[in-house]
């Protein structure tokens, strides 16, 4: 992949980017809670602050997403508080290139927070369901629990509820999660979800409803049939993966330590051939990565959040052309 152009500069621990059917996009960022929108014409601005972000560590404000419910835009984001992390929902006021942020509603709390482990990728799913990333939060053992919210995926309703049909009868989707930091679904309806893995392996799993992907037991590959099997396996220092894009069938994985942008071709639930990489150490750690309303991919790099080498102008949102496969 070539031909990147800078969209925005200048962010400051920016987590998460979401493209706007108007034009342009909101970003979150972590240490701050400020929501900046990239506006059509290309300029950016403050639409606000999420009121109640206590951040510290990795947590702080994390994931975003948009639904239109009627004449309304709600704006939903992860984010820590003072005892815990939750999700929120705020509508969004006024018009492309001058939005604001009105009053917050909590829909879910009581997720488990810590300096490190936090989850945090939200997303709406084909099914129009809010599914929402949660980390162990440094208790290894919440993610074989499932009546703790640590270590999961959760499956929500816009408002917060446990979605009808989730398997366990409560908000838990899937479990035996480290860290997952992003997920997307391929054309073919497949769900996906990269995670951390603590010391050797990091995961690209394929998400089936009430499934256990085996941590703290298993890191990576496992051995017989009791934990669900990791679809590839990359060394920490490739990867630490955090946002996915999917396009197609095809994957976009954003790596932080790996500073890298792993592409992962599938077909019916499974890799096929080898993931490639590309954007090695040009642009420092990746933190996000999405598919924009004109089919290109914007990829949000992170080197202001305490562990990377911040470079002039970092952090930037960058947007690659994706061009066809031969």
């Amino acid at each position: 992949m070539s031909g990147a152009t800078t969209l925005a500069s200048g962010l400051e621990a920016p987590w998460s980017v979401v493209p706007l059917s108007a034009g342009g996009a909101l970003i979150s960022q972590r240490d701050d809670g400020a929501i900046l929108e990239l506006t059509p014409s290309g300029e950016l601005r403050s639409a606000g602050t999420v009121p109640g972000v206590v951040s510290g560590g990795e947590s702080g404000l994390h994931g975003l997403a948009v639904r239109q419910e009627g004449d309304t835009t709600w704006l939903y984001a992860y984010h820590g508080a003072a005892n815990d992390n939750r999700v929120v929902r705020m509508p969004l006021t006024g018009e492309p290139g001058a939005f604001g942020l009105g009053a917050p509603e909590v829909i879910f709390s009581g997720i488990a927070r810590a300096s490190t482990h936090d989850g945090g990728r939200i997303a709406f799913g084909p099914d129009g369901m809010l599914y929402v990333t949660t980390g162990d939060a440094q208790n290894h053992d919440a993610s074989q629990d499932p009546e703790n919210l640590g270590g999961k995926i959760l499956r929500l309703t816009p408002e917060g509820d446990a979605a009808p049909g989730n398997p366990l009868d409560s908000p838990v989707w899937s479990l035996g999660h480290r860290n997952v930091q992003g997920i997307a679904w391929t054309s073919d309806g497949t769900m996906w979800a990269s995670e951390f893995g603590q010391n050797t392996w990091d995961e690209l799993n394929r998400i089936e409803p009430g499934s256990n992907y085996g941590w703290p037991i298993v890191e990576g590959m496992a051995d017989g049939d009791d934990f669900a099997q990791p679809v590839a396996v990359w060394p920490t220092r490739e990867a630490s993966p955090s946002g996915i894009a999917a396009v197609g069938d095809t994957l976009f994985m954003a790596g932080l330590r790996g500073e890298r942008l792993w592409i992962i071709d599938t077909a019916e639930g499974e890799v096929v051939g080898s993931p490639t990489d590309a954007m090695v150490g040009e642009q420092g750690r990746l933190r996000d990565a999405v598919l924009a309303p004109d089919g290109a991919l914007w990829v949000l790099t992170n080197n202001t959040d305490g562990r990377g080498d911040p470079r002039p102008d970092d952090d930037l949102l960058l947007r690659l052309p994706i061009q066809p496969a031969p």
